[in-house]
């Protein structure tokens, strides 16, 4: 609808040089549209990514002020309702994966298939998971911080009830990225108005009821505490040689070894084309004959993509792929510092190390997450250099 409304657009330099880094990923699709085999399929890539154009142009353009903590307030509540209804229609369809969660039978499997019913790939819902708990934290601590304790316990029951859904989901990374933003958030907001022997204190304190929760969590369920452990880091050996394993799709799926080993693969790809990559629409394709190529049966059955966006974009559309990629995550970083905003900060850590993991950049879900978040952050620290005597968050 803001469209509607162009001729109110605000757009300076600084809006237009923000706008260019946001839109980065967009840009190296235009910039090597003619790099694809099909020109069509380069169009298809191109207009997924079309949301880092699109976003960060009506709201950096917006001329009103935008309220962080309202905008984070809505998004939390909504989000929460919206996990917790597909969580309870799921026990309602799929009892016989609930019983065996209940048991402590294949944990991997309910967490999966929870994420495939929502219709999101597990990573990907873990990641917009573990922003949900942060963001309930910053509400929470803030809230706590500024002496706001009117609906304080709900804040602290829906804070505890997205800690259940990260859980139940139950992907490594994400679960180790949520405690670090916790501590962060800690630490950061503690600093601005208390003491140091406050902030060691609250921050042993977070530490500990993490620790304990998740040592709880474990117990009840065994497997969780293999798979942070012997599942995660098996077969290292075999780095390139997972047809040596037996059965690597029950053993090595979504272990590290398997990660590696597809890095390795896509890295050695990258360097046949360093300066241009071989495409977007082409390099699943060049990735999957490079598996054929040195004989990674096992990669090559399942087409594993790259599972790392620096080198995703490395392959893709050569150095300048990675050096935007890099530019696109540091921006993140940029506007936490300025804005001395833990949130932001964390957001950064979040989406940075998630796509060391996975390429989220490539997905509709990670890209539209990234676009809007990171407008709705660059649109905060423009307004905040215009109204410097008013709060932003």
């Amino acid at each position: 609808m803001h469209l509607l409304f162009i001729r109110k657009f605000a757009f300076t330099r600084e809006n237009l040089k923000l706008l260019l880094i946001i839109s980065i990923p967009f840009l190296l699709d235009i910039l090597y549209i003619w790099n694809n085999d099909s020109i069509i399929e380069g169009f298809k890539h191109l207009e997924k990514r079309s949301s880092l154009l699109l976003l960060p142009l009506v709201i950096l353009g917006y001329f009103k002020q935008i309220k962080l903590r309202r905008i984070l307030k809505y998004y939390s509540c909504i989000f929460l309702l919206i996990l917790n209804v597909l969580l309870l229609r799921f026990t309602i369809i799929k009892t016989d994966h609930v019983n065996k969660y209940i048991n402590g039978k294949h944990l991997w499997e309910m967490g999966y298939e929870f994420a495939n019913s929502t219709t999101v790939h597990a990573p990907a819902l873990n990641m917009h998971v573990a922003f949900l708990v942060c963001t309930l934290f910053y509400l929470l601590i803030t809230s706590s911080l500024r002496n706001v304790t009117f609906s304080l316990a709900v804040k602290v029951v829906m804070f505890l009830n997205s800690i259940a859904i990260l859980l139940i989901i139950n992907t490594r990374l994400a679960i180790v990225l949520a405690f670090v933003g916790l501590l962060s958030s800690t630490i950061f907001e503690l600093s601005k108005k208390t003491s140091l022997r406050k902030i060691a204190f609250t921050s042993i304190c977070v530490t500990i009821f993490s620790a304990l929760g998740f040592y709880a969590f474990a117990k009840a369920f065994p497997y969780t505490e293999k798979k942070f452990t012997q599942v995660a880091f098996a077969h290292m050996d075999k780095v390139n040689k997972l047809d040596e394993i037996d059965r690597p799709e029950i053993t090595v799926y979504s272990s590290l070894v398997t990660r590696v080993s597809i890095w390795n693969t896509a890295l050695e790809r990258a360097k046949r084309d360093i300066w241009l990559g071989v495409g977007a629409a082409d390099g699943k394709d060049e990735l999957n004959q490079a598996y054929i190529d040195t004989n990674q049966k096992f990669l090559a059955k399942y087409r594993f993509p790259t599972h790392n966006q620096y080198i995703d974009f490395l392959l893709k559309f050569g150095v300048l792929g990675l050096l935007g990629t890099i530019t696109f995550m540091l921006l993140i970083l940029y506007l936490g510092v300025k804005l001395k905003n833990s949130l932001i900060i964390f957001f950064f850590i979040l989406f940075a190390a998630s796509n060391l993991t996975d390429d989220f950049l490539i997905r509709y879900d990670g890209i539209t997450f990234s676009a809007l978040w990171l407008s709705i952050f660059s649109s905060i620290y423009l307004k905040q250099r215009l109204y410097k005597d008013q709060p932003i968050a």
